[in-house]
């Protein structure tokens, strides 16, 4: 019984550590992007992620890639995406908030890694 108790204890304090430890690890927007995007938007954000190739999901994810379409997505639209989730921006449902997992910070990098991925920008806006 002793034993096992110190495994447990043992799990219990590695994975406090990994956890701990993620937001440290991720602190790259392309590493956050693996972490927290690939799932459903892939690998090349063509929006063929697993859940998607998998029938897992009943509404497409954007594709990252296809410059029409992300830019005329504003960076403040995007923002509060990944924030916030889809229905924040009157999308799916299924795309998940990550404003309380991942830093604002982290979040503008992310804003300018999709903005890598379609090699575009978004509208203008003006002064």
């Amino acid at each position: 019984m002793m034993r096992s108790t110190i495994v447990l204890g043992g799990l219990i304090g590695s994975l406090a550590i990994v956890f701990e430890g993620a937001s440290a690890l991720a602190g790259s927007a392309e590493e956050n992007y693996r972490l927290y995007c690939v799932q459903c938007h892939g690998t090349l954000g063509n929006g063929e992620g697993i859940n998607q190739t998998a029938g897992g999901l009943t509404v497409s994810p954007r594709n990252h890639t296809y410059a029409k379409h992300m830019s005329e997505l504003g960076d403040d639209e995007l923002r509060l995406a990944i924030a916030e989730g889809g229905d924040a921006v009157q999308k799916s449902d299924l795309k998940p908030p990550w404003g309380k997992t991942i830093s604002a910070e982290e979040i503008d990098e992310l804003v300018h890694h999709l903005r890598t991925l379609c090699k575009c920008e978004g509208p203008k806006v003006e002064p």
